[in-house]
């Protein structure tokens, strides 16, 4: 006979209760008592009816938490957990709401909280609309009175814009699988600059595809903007909730996504006289400046008819100057060209000086102990040169050196 733990018995009947789907997802319906709510926010209470009751926990975070109180009817929706450390069968609450709401409502308002915790209604998330759009993606059913009121919005305000029709079934149980086939569509297309989710009015049950899951999230992963158009001003579903923007109806998103034409001519009519005003206040402005400066020019211009006349002064003076000089100049050179003629070889040999050179290498005798007897010479007067030859004996200075060794001799 096989023996288990408290704790193995307790984790198996966990893993049981967690791998049950109707107890995985749960609406019960009953009365609140002995209600005790904790420091930290988190709700204790009991949900009866005649016959049996339930323990149950709702954390600070779930939703409908201010519609518990003793007393109070409510509907409930949770899963059903085993406490292990207190051997307790409890019921796990995330959201209440008051008795007497239909399914649909409930799973309308378990849906939205489960998206909203999760991020999809995030506004951080959400984008803005092109103003000048080049391209529309329309997701509605073809048949219906919203794509005429939409086209006839558009081609009323911007007839410029191009509109890509993704036609779908809006209403039954297909409806939610073809807006998301649509949604998907005009996102591989890539043309759209945004699309708009359209639908008529009607009752819960008839816009219930838009508060599916399915279609929530595909508003979600579209990569361009989506502005949910679904039923009337008052209408509210799952997908205005996670588009990027919420128009209160079709013809409503069709006049947000455009431009008004008219509106447009205004517009460019006020800013064509804001730059003609513009233009014409700054030419002013420049003919202002331009005047300001040929009036400071004029004061500025010197006059030419007297710097003329100095400029004829100075250049006469300058003239006159420069004549001095040459001719002070010219003096100068004569007299040093008289000195020259009075200092040069032609001159000296006219007073009757002669000019004696080796024959053979051309020196210039100037001492006799340059020549020797018979050495030829070539003596070079004022009117010409003839030959000579050295005669007799020369007696020849003796130098320093041979002095001093004669008088060695003398003296030994």
């Amino acid at each position: 006979m096989a023996v288990y733990t408290v704790s193995q018995v307790s984790q198996y009947v966990r893993q049981l209760l967690a791998q049950d789907e109707l107890l995985g997802d749960l609406w019960v319906s009953g009365e609140v008592s002995n209600l005790r709510i904790s420091q930290s926010g988190h709700a204790y209470f009991t949900l009866k009816d005649p016959q049996s009751q339930l323990r149950c926990v709702m954390f600070s975070n779930a939703t409908g938490m201010d519609l518990l109180a003793d007393g109070a009817a409510i509907t409930a929706h949770g899963h059903v957990s085993f406490y292990e450390a207190r051997g307790s069968l409890d019921f796990v609450t995330d959201m209440v709401m008051a008795e007497g709401v239909g399914p649909l409502a409930l799973e309308y308002e378990r849906l939205k909280a489960a998206l909203e915790k999760e991020g999809l209604f995030d506004p951080s998330r959400k984008r803005e609309l092109p103003r000048f759009p080049k391209a529309i993606g329309v997701v509605t059913s073809p048949t219906g009175a919203v794509l005429h009121d939409i086209l006839q919005v558009l081609n009323r305000r911007y007839p410029l814009v191009e509109v890509l029709l993704a036609p779908t079934l809006v209403q039954g149980p297909e409806a939610a699988d073809g807006i998301r086939r649509a949604l998907q569509v005009l996102n591989d297309d890539g043309r759209s600059d945004l699309i708009i989710l359209a639908r008529g009015g009607g009752s819960l049950e008839e816009l219930w595809p838009f508060n599916e899951e399915p279609v929530a999230r595909a508003i979600y992963a579209s990569r361009i903007p989506v502005v949910s158009a679904v039923g009337h001003e008052t209408d509210y579903t799952i997908a205005d909730f996670v588009a990027d923007v919420r128009a209160p109806t079709p013809s409503a998103a069709a006049e947000m996504v455009v431009p008004d034409r008219a509106s447009l001519r205004m517009e460019l009519a006020g800013l064509y006289e804001r730059l003609n005003w513009s233009i014409s206040s700054e030419n002013t402005a420049k003919r202002h400046n331009l005047s300001d400066l040929v009036s400071r020019l004029h004061h500025t211009v010197p006059d030419v008819d007297t710097l003329r006349r100095r400029v004829d002064d100075l250049s006469q003076r300058a003239a006159v100057a420069t004549s001095n000089q040459i001719t002070l100049h010219q003096q100068k050179i004569g007299a040093v060209w008289m000195q020259l003629q009075a200092l040069s070889p032609t001159s000296t040999l006219q007073r009757g000086y002669a000019v004696v050179q080796k024959e053979a290498s051309g020196d210039v005798v100037s001492r006799r102990a340059q020549v020797r007897v018979n050495d030829p010479l070539k003596v070079t007067v004022s009117d010409g040169a003839f030959p000579a030859v050295v005669q007799g004996s020369v007696r020849r200075k003796r130098s320093k050196k041979e002095l001093i060794d004669s008088t060695a001799r003398l003296f030994p």
